[in-house]
């Protein structure tokens, strides 16, 4: 598996959190050559299950949400559209941004913006709030409420790339450069005897509750589950103990929210694999799934592993491919070690 390709294949489908369909769609077509058994459910979170053949075996859940940050249509005016958030959409990204309208065919418009040169002092101080800003489409009042009803979904118009050396930009690398992980994990593991059954979960609507994450948990019943999802990098404006550096591999939760026992076995297998990793204290809700994830049902032994990445909830979120290879790597001496003789939870 190239990892930047089949990166580039996911994220650029648009999918913000409930329109996630085609998103599911690629997901599954993944999925099929390295899982027994791929489905979807009717929020379209995506399963593809892993059996180990073994009587009784245990299931572990890897979740990587599939929902993106996005916007829809709720208006229209003088021929431009107004829009809503979907998720945490941070306001300052927006003016002259370019947008895809998920109609068919796809649609396009740019988020107007006033020239500088007419901004009074006040306004050039300060960011737009969202409800005052606008799509422009370029068409007429009658021709835009045709061609882009209100309920409209939109995303970021913006291209996965390459930057310098293994580091990566593009939108919804939050959550889809963990489900590349997941793919990769899977990939690692084609031809090895396990002693657990493994599903990979693309989920749906984490960025505005983790619902997918719910029912998915509780239609598995899965005895452990691992939550992959970002986490703050450091950069100009993060410092190191808000984040985790670029290239430093997968961030390691420590906190309520993980299982003790899960959280020392990651760090052990990443010693015995010599895989760099740091801990990422999380004293409270983790703002992933592994909170929802955790009190399905009885409850679920849960882990949240951690991709560092820069610029989150922007249309250029950056990511490390050598990070994602290592967290896949990590996760997969992870299962390795599950029901094991001397290793047993």
């Amino acid at each position: 598996m190239e990892l930047f390709e089949v990166l580039c294949r996911l994220a650029d489908v648009p999918g913000p959190s409930g329109f996630i369909r085609e998103v599911a769609k690629e997901a599954e077509e993944l999925l099929r050559p390295l899982a027994d058994e791929v489905s979807r459910d009717r929020l379209n979170n995506v399963y593809g299950i892993r059996r180990c053949g073994k009587a009784n075996a245990k299931l572990v859940l890897l979740d990587a949400h599939l929902d993106e940050i996005g916007f829809c249509v709720d208006g229209h005016e003088d021929g431009f559209l107004r829009f809503r958030a979907i998720g945490g959409v941070d306001p300052r990204m927006l003016p002259g941004r370019e947008l895809k309208l998920m109609t068919q065919p796809e649609g396009f418009g740019v988020v107007a913006v006033k020239p500088p040169h007419v901004l009074s002092d006040d306004e050039a101080e300060q960011a737009i709030a969202l409800e005052d800003l606008r799509i422009d489409v370029g068409l007429t009042q009658e021709e835009a409420q045709r061609a882009y009803p209100i309920g409209t979904p939109a995303v970021y118009r913006q291209k996965c790339s390459r930057l310098q050396g293994t580091r990566v930009s593009g939108k919804a690398m939050d959550d889809r450069a963990c489900f590349c992980i997941l793919l990769r994990t899977l990939e690692l593991l084609k031809d090895e005897d396990l002693n657990v059954d493994v599903c990979v979960m693309g989920s749906n609507m984490e960025e505005v509750g983790g619902q997918g994450a719910t029912v998915g948990a509780y239609r598995l019943n899965p005895d452990y589950a691992v939550a992959v999802d970002v986490t703050f990098a450091t950069q100009a404006d993060v410092s190191k103990d808000k984040g985790c550096p670029l290239g430093s591999g997968p961030a390691i939760g420590v906190g309520p929210n993980m299982t003790r026992w899960m959280t020392e076995r990651f760090k052990q297998c990443a010693a015995e694999q010599e895989i760099p990793y740091t801990l990422e204290i999380i004293p409270g809700n983790s703002g992933t799934n592994g909170w929802e994830i955790q009190t399905a049902r009885e409850g679920i032994a849960t882990q949240v592993i951690s991709l560092p990445e820069r610029y989150m909830h922007t249309p250029m979120e950056v990511v490390d491919l050598q990070d994602m290879e290592q967290t896949a790597q990590l996760l997969c001496a992870f299962l390795r070690s599950l029901e094991k003789e001397g290793a047993k939870c």
